[in-house]
């Protein structure tokens, strides 16, 4: 699979680069914001590894831009450790990030966590509850007959939840579901990707089709509209 990196920082890229090669991974790299979006379009990689603190264009602007109009994973990787910038890196629509200085095995770990949710076999073609409608192995989202994009993370998630709709889950239980039951992904997170599901579902007419269990988790909605 392909993985696009981009930094400014030719001895990161070189560190990344080698890291994710070892582990078998087609490597391509983009210095600088602009350069990310050309490169994007061009060789359509299967997951970029993007640096946030770049000059001109930084690693926010260029997720918005590419969330825009793909949906392809993107893992922010950034010396930005503050709670805020992470919340809104998920926000923009990346699947999850790695703070520098990091571990080169903890980021290869993680860029096959996040190709697993969005390439990951399962024993149904397609999930289904109320108007939501999951093609597991295309990875679309229909509401309403309407096609819903999500990033790999939003799609897992709401097939965790659809998998067993009349089932409350707890943060615990989702975040090992996604992340693996030795991720050190924050509740706070998990928020993030939820709200962001839930904005994109009620776009397409699926308001309240997630329910809050108060003090015990979240479910499908018993009686979806």
């Amino acid at each position: 699979m392909k993985i696009l990196i981009v930094d400014d920082d030719p001895r990161l890229r070189d560190l990344v680069s080698l890291a994710l090669e070892r582990a078998d991974f087609q490597v391509v790299t983009a210095t600088n914001g602009q350069s990310a979006l050309t490169h994007a379009a061009r060789e359509t990689p299967d997951l970029i590894v993007l640096d946030i603190g770049m000059p001109e264009l930084d690693g926010f602007d260029v997720c918005r831009r590419i969330r825009a109009t793909s949906d392809v994973p993107i893992l922010f990787l950034t010396a930005r450790d503050d709670e805020i910038d992470k919340v809104l890196g998920l926000e923009l629509g990346a699947d999850d990030y790695v703070t520098k200085p990091f571990s080169p095995r903890e980021l290869v770990a993680r860029v096959r966590a996040i190709l697993k949710r969005s390439t990951g076999p399962s024993h149904k073609s397609h999930l289904s509850h109320g108007p939501v409608t999951l093609h597991i192995s295309a990875h679309i989202c229909h509401v309403n007959d309407m096609v819903v994009p999500l990033t790999s993370t939003e799609f897992a998630l709401l097939a965790a939840l659809v998998r067993t709709p009349a089932t409350v889950q707890t943060r615990v239980q989702l975040i090992h579901a996604i992340w693996g039951v030795n991720s050190q992904v924050s509740d706070r997170t998990l928020d993030s990707h939820l709200r962001n599901l839930r904005s994109k579902l009620a776009k397409a007419g699926g308001e309240d089709v997630i329910e809050t269990v108060h003090g015990v988790g979240v479910r499908m909605k018993s009686d979806p509209a």
